[in-house]
């Protein structure tokens, strides 16, 4: 006997956890191998074990006949007698106790440590796959134990977990032997000899909807539903949310008594920005919430390619694209539909006339200020032919005039529009046009430049006097 063999695995099954009763049944088939290769595999035998105590007895059974003509199952009365002593008879059972250690040599044993071994690592494999498949999508608290190429190594129950640097949030900064809660991502099987790979992230949608269950009881009991998560990790983050009892404010509830329930989670996000969003089943309702808090002017959606043309004035346009594009994108994922912004340039935008003065000469400045000239835009729609009426003005001159102030406001675009490519935000303007010389028109050269028409161009064939709603009153957090 070799009961060492037995202690040693077992110690080691303790320790990775693997199931008492497949250790025995494991060592049962490692020792039902070394028998059949010691005495045949059609050989008769059975196995005793007492794991608490360490012990195998193999018992070997042979029939006695007077010839053998099969060594594994068969003996002879005489040879029966001198291994154990007892007088059989043709016929009866003989039982030889195997000895390990002077029946089985040590290239028999040293074969059977080793598949012992390569079992008890594939029933490891297993036992993890299995364990942590059903945690997929489920938070789990570890530890940092190292830290290799910016890839964290987690230690949950005695088992090494993975988050890499890819889903980890950008300004986290971890020590070894930090508390961290993640979620589990996905479990990728290794090769033949590798354990499966546990994938965590901190910055996956489902983490912050599992911390939200966590943090608000509304959440968790089904009180509150969470519609759609749309996250930029530790920046921003827009969460729609509705709820199943009319008598609940979703909103209000997940924001808590002073925000403190928000905050938790903000704090546990390396300060992420999160706003809260009622859910709507009108998409042109729920898309303008989206792009809270800038007001929306109109809303045409078309549904078959999920684009959404979206008017906002001049100045809620920094608000709906947001920091670097964050916003729209943001909105844009949580509602399904690619946002296209048109911007309505407004008269209150207008550049005054005055800040031209020394470009334009006092003279000349004083002449266009008595013709009811005041402002750049007043300028640009005023035609051609009214314009060189006026004294001192020259076609070079007022051509000058022209591109300065077209310069003003191409500038005032350019810095809008300049933000919204380097965010990759579909921008166009809609804006009063200047006028164009109108040939044979006595209305246009005898009307005076006050009351010029101006001409628009229509904004995605939009009704002006459609107007969505849009709440600006929502709760959000905002910790920039």
């Amino acid at each position: 006997m070799n009961p060492l063999i037995v202690e040693s695995f077992a110690d080691m099954v303790r320790e990775k956890g693997i199931d008492r009763d497949i250790l025995m049944s494991v060592i049962e088939e490692t020792f039902a191998m070394m028998i059949r290769k010691k005495y045949g595999l059609d050989s008769k035998f059975d196995l005793v074990m007492n794991m608490d105590k360490g012990d195998i007895e193999i018992y070997l059974e042979k029939t006695v006949v007077e010839e053998v003509t099969n060594p594994a199952l068969e003996i002879t009365p005489d040879e029966a007698l001198k291994k154990s002593g007892e007088e059989l008879e043709v016929g009866d059972e003989y039982v030889e106790i195997v000895n390990m250690g002077r029946d089985f040599g040590r290239r028999l044993i040293v074969t059977a440590k080793q598949n012992l071994n390569q079992r008890i690592r594939e029933i490891e494999k297993d036992n993890v796959y299995n364990e942590y498949s059903q945690l997929v999508g489920e938070i789990i608290v570890g530890e940092v134990y190292q830290i290799r190429h910016g890839d964290l190594f987690i230690i949950h129950n005695r088992r090494e977990l993975l988050l890499p640097k890819s889903e980890q949030i950008m300004r986290e900064r971890w020590r070894k032997g930090d508390n961290i809660r993640a979620i589990v991502k996905e479990v990728r099987r290794g090769g033949p000899t590798a354990t499966p790979v546990v994938v965590l992230s901190r910055t996956d949608t489902r983490f912050l909807e599992r911390l939200m269950e966590i943090e608000i009881p509304e959440i968790f009991d089904g009180i509150i539903l969470i519609k759609g998560v749309a996250r930029e990790p530790g920046e921003r983050a827009k969460v729609a949310v509705e709820t199943t009892d009319d008598r609940v404010d979703p909103v209000g509830a997940c924001v808590g008594m002073k925000g403190v329930r928000i905050h938790s989670i903000v704090r546990e996000l390396a300060n992420e920005n999160i706003d809260i969003i009622p859910w709507s089943p009108d998409p042109a309702q729920f898309l303008a919430r989206a792009l809270s808090p800038a007001k929306l002017l109109e809303v045409e959606l078309n549904q078959e390619d999920h684009t959404a043309t979206v008017l906002v004035s001049d100045d809620q346009v920094s608000l709906a694209i947001g920091k670097q594009g964050q916003n729209v994108r943001l909105a844009s994922r949580l509602t399904g539909f690619q946002i296209n912004l048109v911007k309505e340039a407004r008269d209150e935008e207008d550049i005054e006339l005055i800040e031209f003065r020394d470009d334009i000469g006092a003279e000349l400045y004083s002449e266009l200020i008595r013709a009811r000239i005041d402002t750049g835009k007043e300028f640009l729609s005023t035609t051609r032919e009214t314009l060189l009426r006026i004294t001192g003005m020259t076609p070079e001159k007022l051509e000058d005039i022209r591109r300065m102030i077209e310069g003003e406001f191409a500038q005032a675009d350019q810095l809008i529009e300049s933000t919204a490519e380097k965010a990759g935000v579909s921008l166009t303007t809609q804006r009063t046009m200047m006028a164009e010389e109108q040939p044979a028109s006595e209305a246009a050269s005898e009307a005076s430049p006050s009351e010029a028409a101006p001409e628009t161009a229509p904004v995605a064939e939009a009704t002006p006097n459609t107007e969505v709603e849009v709440e600006t009153t929502e709760p959000s957090v905002n910790h920039e």
